[in-house]
């Protein structure tokens, strides 16, 4: 197996890691009861990673499902492990990258948050 740039392959593994453990930590404040901790990966993150372009091209949808397509954060994440492995994906490499990181801030903002104002954390 050819990996075209094996050092973007594991700065994106670790960026993507790192994001959704932190969206796994917001989520696991956030729920009060299983169904709620359910809730978000079988009827949110399943449909984005099925819609994603994990499994095909978004270049082979319809151009207004291509739009549709583009505000969806996992299309910028599949796409940025298919250009390190591949060297082509579905989105130039630097809006994915920026994406990526736009996702991670977010994560981590919202973090911050909680542990500043100790929402859940505190009775």
């Amino acid at each position: 197996i050819r990996i075209d740039h094996p050092v973007w392959t594991l700065i994106f593994l670790v960026l993507t890691s790192v994001t959704f453990c932190l969206l796994g930590f917001i989520i696991g404040i956030w729920a009060d009861n299983f169904e709620k901790l359910q809730f978000v990966p079988m009827l949110v993150v399943t449909p984005l990673a099925f819609l994603g372009g994990t499994f095909y091209s978004i270049d082979m949808l319809p151009p207004t499902w291509q739009t549709v397509s583009l505000l969806n954060p996992v299309v910028y994440l599949v796409s940025a492990f298919r250009w390190s492995f591949f060297g082509t994906g579905d989105v130039a490499i630097g809006i994915s990258v920026t994406v990526i990181l736009l996702f991670l801030a977010a994560c981590v903002l919202t973090v911050w948050w909680i542990f500043r104002t100790g929402y859940r954390l505190k009775q």
